[in-house]
């Protein structure tokens, strides 16, 4: 990490001033109300709950052992962090979202015709088959999985799939398109000379300040970014602060324009309107007291960073829930909605 002492920076970039002053017209009672509320609800399991209002932290809660700065195991959150490294380096023009996947074992079959897009709409049309998290499915053919059991080289796994469908027309949620694009990252940015392993801290983390960040790599050294990513739940509001700016961090444009309008158009195979580029939408809606415009990165057992652009308002989750986290989502942000403008 190239930042100073957190203590030193105003907030975003430090720690000084993340609280105070507190927006205009926000209910603070109300809100730890609605914050008390979620974390009483011990079948969710809650580690972190912290809600940021028009750039502002006005509520947060941890549980015992648990705090602002604890990096925290994240999930497949860690798939939208491998769309905002693929939008840097789109902003950096070493990448097109519409130009084919640069990986050369693809170029002599029907693998060819993937874009990058397709990738990101988790609509490449790979033949990789997710058998789901049980025991008796943790087995070769639980391909989706093996990137998390197996000692494998995960983006030799993934981009050795054959086509099955024709790219774009079916959308399926698979470890093949997130690490593929992994793939494309560490090859670009090696073809610039680049250290690929300090690249996101570098890229993305420095510049928004975040120090918590730990990505797992492989043996091979190949980040495992589908799921194995540990970041404070602090950090996650910074993240979703920068998508809330539509990608511009105090002045720098970090992503491309038009970059938040691509992540939150649902992709064309989902007929469900529920995934666009590596976020999840309530388009449909999910959630009913959440508004339709809200975004947000997911894990496993219920990791969310929740975007709501026409609130102003973050919202991050953390901890192992055993449980369907939405409607307890919904319910504890629909609270915290009433108290703020």
């Amino acid at each position: 990490r190239d930042l100073p002492d957190a203590s030193t920076q105003d907030w975003p970039m430090g720690e000084a001033g993340a609280t105070t002053p507190v927006p205009d017209g926000v209910d603070s009672k109300a809100v730890a109300a609605a914050l008390d509320w979620a974390m009483a609800q011990e079948e969710q399991n809650t580690r972190a709950f912290v809600v940021a209002y028009d750039g502002k932290i006005i509520g947060e809660r941890y549980a015992p052992g648990w705090t602002k700065d604890t990096p925290q195991i994240s999930w497949s959150q860690g798939k939208s962090i491998t769309a905002t490294l693929i939008a840097i380096l789109v902003q950096r023009g070493l990448l097109e979202i519409d130009q084919p996947a640069p990986i050369k074992e693809w170029q002599a079959d029907a693998r060819r015709e993937i874009r990058i897009r397709d990738l990101l709409h988790m609509s490449s049309g790979l033949d990789f088959t997710n058998l789901g998290f049980k025991g008796e499915n943790l087995t070769t053919e639980n391909q989706h999985m093996r990137v998390y059991f197996d000692s494998l080289n995960v983006f030799e796994h993934v981009i050795n799939a054959p086509a099955k469908v024709p790219p774009g027309t079916r959308n399926s949620y698979l470890n093949s398109d997130p690490l593929s694009l992994g793939k494309i990252i560490r090859d670009t940015v090696e073809a610039q000379g680049e250290d690929y392993l300090s690249f996101p801290q570098r890229a993305l983390f420095d510049k928004i300040g975040a120090r918590s960040p730990v990505l797992e790599t492989d043996p091979w050294g190949n980040f495992i970014l589908s799921g194995y990513d540990y970041l404070s739940a602090r950090d996650w509001v910074r993240f979703g602060l920068l998508y809330l700016q539509d990608g511009v961090w105090q002045g720098e444009r970090l992503l491309p324009e038009g970059w938040t309008d691509f992540v939150t158009t649902p992709a064309p195979a989902d007929e469900k309107l529920n995934y666009g580029g590596m976020f999840w939408l309530n388009r449909a809606p999910r959630m009913e007291q959440v508004p339709q415009d809200t975004y947000w990165p997911a894990g496993f057992m219920g990791q969310v960073t929740m975007i709501i652009p026409s609130r102003k308002l973050v919202v991050v989750r953390m901890g192992p829930s055993a449980e369907d986290v939405y409607p307890y989502l919904d319910e504890a942000i629909g609270r915290i909605l009433k108290a703020i403008p």
